[in-house]
């Protein structure tokens, strides 16, 4: 049959539909709809029906038969039915049963205590094939998608922070159920573990900043000797004497100041640098307090999570969820472990040569072990560097020293700490740390493998035993 057949013949059968709606609830076919409704059939002596617009509008003062007494019916007028709750009385119009005495015609729209004005039949239901209705359906659906992405955009400052922050909450969690399994109370724990990970930020700051500080002020006083002994190298006077390099510094230099675009430069730089350390304050103190919120709230969000999942499916889903949640945290206290195993021995390293800046550059190397695959190879090759303008003797050990460690660490370390989490392939962590890079930088990468690892689990737990069932 043809495009067009089919769809004369669609409009057929509806129109078909809507004259039997029209027949049954709009009364036009008084059997079938007695029939539809449960009412006996009319007999031959029944009044004729009341007039729907007598019976139910309130014509009373000011009408043509105002002057009808109270409880009379006009003359050429039959008194309207009044359905009855009493055994054996006849049901409405629709089968309810309620009382609707007739109302007063000299009191307007005055109704009985109790009774229910009839409103007539409900008309006929609107035909939801009609392609208006698709079409105008379609375009509400379009703008609601349309509204929730462009939210999600503008959101996406305060959707990151709620990442990192469960992120953290499930990193932390192992730890304080490991103390509340020692008949501690959860709220101590928390208080315990949220304590632990303040000391080792203070820890790391005691470390990192005192030494920044002074090689600063140190480097900002001995800036001009420093830019003296450049310009006394024998290459750079070389260099200079050939393009009169100095000289077009020095007349940049001063065309920037007179014009006032140096000063408009560099206080623009001081305000967009203060504003980036205030938003990473501002974003680090709401990522510590919504952790401590998570870890301390941790159990009740987890139930009202559950609540909302079927019951013939919770069993199944709350141990999938228990077992994804300790994977992911198992994962990220064992990536930290051996990120922090990785600094230490490289700051014993570093101290035994001698390299300046070593407690500097073993936390630099700590915080990039985080990052999967990669991480471990930065901060070798930032430490290399500064070996090398040292001394070369010292970047070469250094080399050696991290390609003996991070062959001791892949097959020695790593497997121990990490045992107890899930296994992912080699290929799927490199496609999660590259896709999760793409999508969100570093945070992204350091995501991609727990997230990862969550999802091979439901692969293997849900995805697969169900086609084996099909």
């Amino acid at each position: 049959m043809s495009i067009w057949g089919r769809w004369t013949a669609y409009r057929r059968a509806q129109r078909a539909r809507m004259d039997e709606f029209r027949a049954r609830d709009l009364g036009f076919d008084e059997r079938a709809s007695r029939a539809a409704y449960g009412e006996p059939p009319a007999s031959p002596e029944a009044p004729p029906e009341p007039d729907l617009l007598t019976t139910t509008l309130p014509i009373g003062a000011g009408s043509s038969d105002a002057s009808t007494p109270a409880g009379s019916t006009p003359a050429g007028s039959t008194p309207p039915r009044a359905p009855t709750d009493a055994p054996g009385g006849t049901a409405g119009p629709h089968g309810t049963g309620a009382t609707a005495p007739a109302p007063s015609r000299t009191g307007g729209a005055k109704r009985g205590k109790g009774g229910r004005r009839d409103f007539g039949q409900s008309g006929t239901p609107f035909n939801r094939q009609s392609p208006f209705y698709i079409g105008f359906v379609g375009a509400v659906g379009v703008l609601t998608a349309y509204a929730v992405v462009q939210a999600v955009g503008r959101l996406g400052t305060v959707i990151t922070l709620l990442v990192i922050s469960f992120f953290l909450t499930l990193s932390l969690n192992p730890l304080v159920e490991a103390l509340t399994r020692r008949n501690l109370r959860r709220g101590w724990a928390v208080t315990i573990v949220f304590l632990g990970v303040l000391a080792v930020f203070a820890l790391v700051g005691w470390v990192v900043i005192p030494p920044v500080a002074d090689q600063g002020g140190e480097l900002a006083t001995n800036a001009p000797r420093l830019f003296d002994n450049l310009l006394a190298n024998p290459w750079v006077q070389d260099v200079d004497h050939r393009y009169q390099l100095v000289q077009r510094i020095q007349e940049e230099v001063n065309k920037r100041v007179a014009d006032g675009n140096l000063w408009a430069g560099v206080f623009g730089g001081v305000l967009d640098a203060g504003k980036v350390i205030a938003t990473g304050v501002f974003s680090g103190l709401t990522v510590l307090v919504l952790t401590l919120y998570f870890l301390a709230s941790l159990p009740a969000v987890k139930q009202a999570a559950y609540a909302l999942v079927p019951a013939s499916r919770r069993p199944r889903t709350v141990s999938l969820a228990e077992e994804v949640m300790r994977r992911v945290g198992s994962y990220a206290i064992g990536q930290v472990a051996v990120a922090a195993i990785n600094a230490f021995f490289a700051w014993i390293m570093m101290s035994l040569i001698g390299l300046q800046f070593a407690a500097v550059l073993a936390v630099l190397v700590g915080f990039l072990g985080l990052i999967p695959m990669i991480g471990a190879t930065l901060g070798a090759t930032v430490v290399a560097v500064v070996a090398f303008f040292d001394e070369p003797k010292k970047a070469l050990i250094v080399i050696i020293y991290f390609i003996v460690y991070q062959q001791i660490e892949n097959y020695a370390v790593m497997p121990r700490i990490m045992q107890r989490t899930v296994a992912v392939p080699g290929a799927v962590t490199v496609v999660a740390a590259l896709a999760g890079g793409a999508l969100l930088g570093i945070l992204g990468a350091l995501l991609a493998i727990p997230f990862a690892a969550g999802a091979l689990l439901l692969y293997e737990e849900v995805l697969v035993p169900r086609q084996r069932r099909h």
